[in-house]
This record gives C-alpha cells, sequence and structure tokens, in this order.
C-alpha cells in the first residue's frame, strides 16, 4: 500500500510539474520533427507505390488536356524544361497541358523507376503519346524525371524535365 501511495504521489507531482512549463514552440517543433523520423514507415515500398500512382495520374491528366492533376501536385514554385528546351513554371505548364492546339489520342507512360531519399524522390520514365497537331496525327516518345518532395501535404512535384527520342519533332511538351 505505502508503494502504491508513493508511485500516486511521484506521478502527481510530475503532473503538476508539467502543467506549470512554460510553452516553448520551437521545443515542440523539434520533438515533433524526432517523432516523425522515428516514425517513418518502414517499408519505402508505400512512398515508392504513392509515386507511381502521381506518375501515372499524370499522364492520364496530359491525355485529357486537363490541368486540375498539376494545380493539386506540383509545387507553387514549381520549375520544368520542356523537350524542346523551354523553361516553365507551373501556371506556363499547366497552359501547355490545357492547350486546346493538341488532342491527344493516347498518352501512357511506362519504364516508371523511383528513388528514394528521405523526404525526396526522383521518378524516370517513359511517356508515349499519340496527338493530333494542327490536323497531323504524331506519334512521340520522351524520358521525364520528376523530382517530389515530401511535406505536410503530401508529395509534391518541384522541378521537371522532358527529353524527346528520335525521331525529333516538334512537340508541345
Amino acid at each position: 500500500m505505502i508503494k502504491f501511495a508513493g508511485i500516486v504521489a511521484t506521478g502527481i507531482g510530475l503532473l503538476l510539474v508539467s502543467f506549470g512549463q512554460k510553452r516553448d514552440p520551437a521545443r515542440e517543433a523539434r520533438e515533433a520533427c524526432i517523432l516523425r523520423c522515428v516514425t517513418q514507415p518502414a517499408d519505402p515500398e508505400l512512398h515508392r507505390q504513392e509515386i507511381v500512382s502521381l506518375e501515372r495520374e499524370a499522364a492520364r491528366a496530359i491525355q485529357l488536356n486537363s490541368g486540375t492533376f498539376f494545380r493539386r501536385v506540383y509545387s507553387e514554385d514549381f520549375s520544368g524544361t520542356l523537350s524542346r528546351g523551354q523553361q516553365v513554371n507551373k501556371a506556363q505548364w499547366i497552359a501547355v497541358i490545357e492547350s486546346p492546339g493538341v488532342k491527344y489520342e493516347s498518352f501512357s507512360t511506362s519504364d516508371i523507376k523511383v528513388q528514394l531519399y528521405e523526404d525526396m524522390a526522383i521518378a524516370t520514365c517513359l511517356w508515349s503519346s499519340r496527338s493530333i497537331i494542327k490536323g497531323q496525327h504524331i506519334s512521340h516518345q520522351m524520358r521525364s524525371i520528376h523530382v517530389y518532395l515530401n511535406g505536410a501535404g503530401g508529395w509534391h512535384v518541384v522541378t521537371g524535365q522532358i527529353t524527346s527520342l528520335p525521331p525529333d519533332v516538334q512537340q508541345p511538351l
């Protein structure tokens, strides 16, 4: 009984001490950061599959000429390079995607490879498209690379580059 009373008294004392301390936002942020590091999923395959899904969603959005996916997943400070060397920001990228001058009969992604580095991922893939540009049917293949950062809102693309594969024809991307 005396041991039990001692344990209860110690517990109450610790509670009173913790309630008396002032809140330290910097300390709380450090502790939250440490907790995130310690509780990261042990299986990186979950992150890898999420990136693969995002790459497939991007291809589908391009085929549909829809910028919605890119507004959600691409970071506000996105910077990319199109297959013809033109640098674009997020708004310019979305304008290219939504361009009415290009209609995709198909747009697919394959050979997706993902490398994970803590809160960063690099995805490479092969994009294959069949499109109609100015009434002309064009088939084209491109290599794509995207750099993702994982933050509070999930994975976001911060930069990307597209490289045309031969035969090199003028493409909108």
